[in-house]
């Protein structure tokens, strides 16, 4: 249950109640009506602004409209007590009861605890990594993977129908550089001393391995060969060895795409052509000259007539080229037929996570979605920013197997992959982020991936040493579920329990707003509260999860303590991050 939606119910059924009864006019608009906690908790569980924004219909002051919902929302089930604050906003606070009867959900629910159907089995297309196949994936492709891969989960979670998608980048120069990198390569594994490796080309350790399984493969077939018979097959090889090699970099990091699309596939089919064509036909494409970039000119500018795409009455800056001086299509090209296939293949929501460097690209793309599918599909753009890594405050920046960064692979190697998931989330994705090896794993509060998978290791520690305490005490979720809830009064233990039952509002404002850090941050929240609460039990053992001789509210506690652990699991799921039963 997300406990907000259900009280927005019950005040729109008090507002239908006083309709009824001639109090208030028919037909409010109870559209913008909004549940949030208070900024202070001591004024109540929930505020409403409802009075406010209904108070204009019904030609009422909003704080005498506000003392009438609250008399009436005082009288409804489960609601202790109303009072008016402020203008208007109306404090509402709940029943221990109701909060009590939450646990008992989520112990049944286990983690589909906050899942949720407001995305009403809607297809969304999520493309991310779609990292160039020339190397091996680096640290800040890492953190576009992770953004994606979560953001896709937690569509998943809110009820959409997410495909996880994966655009190759297997066309363009950068393609001819990674096989002239690779034949330098493959010339060297045929014993020749090739020397320092020339500016331009890719100087990373892991071509000699493309370039010595070329050689095994085809000998010296291409020693005396021109670059124009062996570059389409170098070409070809290297972006399958690429593609290999980021696959497996993926899988490592828990990150499994369900559609690879090719870049070089489109072109061939001729789609390029065919959205060029259907832009031409809809007025949308002409021959004209751009004004110059604002400032300094590049050194390549020239003016000349160029293939433009009508952008700017799309809501973009400027009308953009759709060919380059060699008259083959530019990157815009390729990507409006790429979206094109999204939507032709019925997707009206495409979700994009691209590095911050193409921010500049974003409206382009925008407009080119709404152009090419007339206005029926929409393209959301997640940007990552930078990741600063670095080991005890040091900046690292060198790797011998990529020649110029640190690979994701080995930061994996390093510290694993559910601390990579989870600090890459510790942020905005937009925000820079600090990723410091040792402190990653460091066993301290300060460290929120220790923090939380603590918190879940304490509670499988408290349900082993329940077993043990209370041989006879049932420990399954189902017979957790109906333990006397009533015996949990302290303010430590309900301040737990409206925390976990927050989590459906967490998850699905988190989804609307696509926003997976909020899932982070959500979790060191509720560790925050679960360890206070231990720390607690310390210095008083009436606190303590396990309590001598009171097999029913030990049975409480333990069912509070694994309501706990479920929605923090329910949450890494969300995060791609495995929960674990014991620290090491």
């Amino acid at each position: 249950m997300n406990i907000f939606s259900h009280i927005r119910g019950t005040i729109e059924n008090s507002i239908e109640a006083l309709v009824a009864a001639g109090t208030l006019p028919p037909n409010l608009d109870l559209s913008r009506i909004g549940v949030e906690p208070p900024r202070d908790p001591d004024h109540g569980d929930l505020s409403t602004n409802a009075a406010m924004v209904i108070a204009k219909g019904a030609g009422m002051k909003p704080r005498d409209l506000g003392l009438l919902l609250a008399e009436g929302l005082q009288a409804q089930a489960n609601i202790s007590a109303a009072d008016v604050a402020g203008p208007g906003f109306v404090n509402i606070r709940l029943e221990d009861s109701f909060w009590q009867a939450r646990l008992g959900e989520i112990l049944r629910a286990g983690t589909h605890y906050g899942d949720s159907t407001i995305g009403a089995g809607q297809s969304v297309n999520v493309e991310y990594v779609s990292a160039n196949p020339t190397g091996p994936m680096h640290v800040g492709h890492g953190r576009g993977a992770v953004v994606g891969d979560a953001l896709a989960g937690l569509l998943a979670k809110a009820g959409f129908d997410v495909t996880r998608e994966y655009y190759i980048n297997d066309s363009g120069a950068q393609i001819d550089v990674l096989a002239q990198s690779a034949f330098l390569r493959y010339r060297e594994a045929l014993g020749e001393d090739i020397g320092a490796i020339p500016d331009g080309l890719y100087p990373g350790d892991y071509l000699r391995d493309v370039g010595k399984a070329i050689a095994d493969r085809d000998g010296e077939r291409w020693l005396k060969s021109g670059e124009q018979a062996w570059l389409p097959e170098f070409r070809e090889f290297c972006v399958a060895a690429m593609m290999a090699l980021i696959r497996e970099d993926l899988a490592a990091l828990g990150v499994v795409h369900s559609v690879f699309t090719s870049e070089r596939s489109l072109a061939d089919s001729g789609a390029i052509q065919d959205v060029v064509s259907w832009l031409e036909q809809r007025g949308l494409v002409y021959t004209g000259t751009l004004e110059p970039p604002k400032g300094k000119l590049p050194d390549d500018w020239e003016e000349r007539p160029q293939l433009l795409f009508k952008a700017t009455q799309f809501g973009d800056d400027t009308d953009r080229p759709l060919r380059k001086s060699d008259e083959s299509w530019t990157y815009f090209a390729s990507d409006i037929a790429y979206h094109r296939d999204k939507f032709q293949r019925g997707f009206t929501v495409m979700v994009d996570v691209w590095g911050a460097d193409h921010k500049g690209y974003v409206k382009r793309m925008q407009s080119a979605v709404k152009a090419v599918t007339e206005g029926k599909a929409t393209l959301d753009v997640r940007l990552c920013n930078l990741v600063n890594l670095m080991d005890g405050g040091e900046p690292v920046k060198m790797s011998k197997r990529s020649g110029s960064f640190v690979t994701l692979r080995e930061v994996i190697d390093q510290v694993g992959r559910d601390a990579v998931r989870f600090i890459m989330l510790t942020r905005n994705n937009e925000a820079l982020l600090d990723f410091d090896l040792q402190k990653v794993l460091e066993q301290s509060r300060d460290n929120p991936v220790f923090y939380v998978q603590y918190a879940h290791a304490r509670v499988c520690s408290v349900l082993r040493n329940a077993a043990v305490a209370f041989e006879n005490l049932s420990l399954d979720d189902s017979d957790l579920a109906e333990a006397d809830m009533r015996r949990l009064i302290h303010t430590g233990e309900l301040a737990m329990i409206k925390l976990l039952a927050g989590w459906p509002r967490v998850m699905e404002g988190a989804a609307i707003s696509r926003e997976p850090h909020r899932v982070a941050f959500y979790l060191a929240d509720l560790a925050a509260a679960f360890h206070a609460f231990w720390n607690k039990g310390n210095d008083d053992e009436t606190l303590r999860f396990i309590v001598p001789g009171d097999g029913e509210l030990t049975r409480a506690r333990v069912a509070l303590a694994r309501s706990v652990a479920v929605v923090i699991a329910s949450g890494l799921a969300v995060m791609g991050v495995e929960p674990v039963e014991e620290m090491r």
